[in-house]
């Protein structure tokens, strides 16, 4: 539904009937680590993310995993099979 609170006109999945339905029926501000991604949209009222009604708890435990402006590094190696491993070097 179209929300009606703080991000008037825009589409909103928490926007019902009745209201707003998100915890406390109001959207929060983005955090400082949201500065430069391409969700954050300015309104009015602020800059908020366009995906995420309360970022702060997208940051709360690592990285945003919506966020445009970090890149994600992979750091985990496939493990090998000792036996396979040890057939390819014999031949």
């Amino acid at each position: 539904m179209i929300c009606e609170t703080i991000r008037k006109g825009s589409e909103c999945v928490f926007m019902t009937a009745k209201g707003c339905a998100y915890n406390g029926g109001l959207c929060r501000e983005i955090v400082e680590s949201c500065q430069g991604c391409g969700r954050a949209t300015q309104i009015d009222s602020g800059w908020y993310c366009a995906t995420c009604p309360e970022p702060a708890i997208k940051w709360k435990t690592g990285n945003c995993n919506l966020a445009t402006h970090i890149a994600a590094t992979v750091t985990a190696q496939a493990k090998i099979n000792p036996i396979k491993a040890s057939k390819r070097g014999n031949r």
